[in-house]
């Protein structure tokens, strides 16, 4: 024995709501599938080079915004410019080789880091075959760091880059710097290895500790031990896309960073100013040659 509903209006059928919603909007299994690697847009030629250009103009906008806000930054600095001189720095992606290029944009970032940092400080070391080696220290002579640059004698490459023989060395000299400059390193690397001969992970930690800050620019591709570095000591990371983007990268670095709210600080500093003051008793003065007793 079978039951019969009797249909009312308060009756829905559920199929013929899916039906009209369906000629509407469409199945779910007939929209198009959103996927994140279809921004990237080939051209005519079959280049990326459109899609590049649009992801640079975005950072530059960014960036333009981001400059707005108004925050305090230091006026001394203390930096250490570290250029990757292994093998790997003898590719060719970027023209007309990573070195070469590092190299020339070495030397512009160098003038125009003194040109706005005028009262700062800035040496170079360079680091191949698993060593580092410092070519001037802490220096406010521009062209003392670019004289070594030319000499070919000392950007000569060689087996892989040791980053904390790097890191250790820049260290031992900012540890001694005055607390109220910045303590920085910019790193230049084109290897994705490094030859370390001890915990690196311990070294960052030292260099949180002493409030030194780290940047890194790859010329290669993301390394994670150089992401976590920077993420811990509030530096920058950031890999090239192209030649333009390599200068872009290294000249974000050029304005002073933001001073930390442990380093915001106000603080007088004593000077001392001549007085005028007057003495009763006779003293010699030897004006034009002559000896004479005067009273102040």
């Amino acid at each position: 024995m079978s039951k019969q509903y009797k249909q009312t209006e308060e009756y829905i059928d559920v199929d013929d709501e899916i039906q009209n919603t369906a000629q509407q909007t469409g199945y779910s299994w007939e929209e198009e599938y959103k996927r994140s690697w279809d921004v990237l847009q080939e051209d005519e030629d079959g280049s990326l080079k459109r899609t590049v250009e649009n992801l640079q103009h975005r950072m530059k906008r960014k960036k333009l915004f981001r400059d707005t806000s108004t925050i305090r930054r230091g006026i001394i600095r203390h930096m250490f410019l570290i250029i990757d001189l292994s093998e790997a720095m003898m590719e060719k992606d970027l023209r007309p080789s990573r070195l070469e290029l590092t190299l020339s944009y070495a030397e512009q970032f160098i003038l125009e880091y003194f040109d706005q940092n005028p009262i700062s400080q800035l040496g170079i070391i360079v680091t191949k075959g698993g060593i580092a080696e410092k070519l001037t220290d802490l220096t406010g002579n521009p062209m003392d760091n670019i004289r070594v640059l030319k000499n070919k004698k000392n950007t000569d490459t060689d087996g892989e880059p040791s980053l904390q023989n790097s890191l250790q060395m820049a260290r031992s000299t900012l540890i001694h710097v005055p607390a109220h400059g910045s303590r920085e390193m910019l790193i230049i690397m084109g290897s994705l290895t490094t030859c370390d001969p001890g915990d690196i992970y311990d070294t960052i930690d030292s260099l949180v500790s002493e409030n030194i800050r780290v940047s890194v620019v790859g010329l290669a591709a993301e390394v994670q031990i150089c992401k976590l570095m920077c993420k811990k000591t509030k530096g920058t990371y950031g890999v090239v896309l192209n030649e333009a983007h390599f200068k872009d990268l290294l000249f974000e670095i050029i304005p002073p960073p933001p001073v930390s709210a442990a380093q915001n600080k106000a603080e007088l500093v004593i000077m001392g100013f001549p007085s005028s003051v007057t003495d009763s008793m006779p003293s010699l003065c030897a004006w034009y040659e002559f000896l004479n007793f005067v009273i102040l």
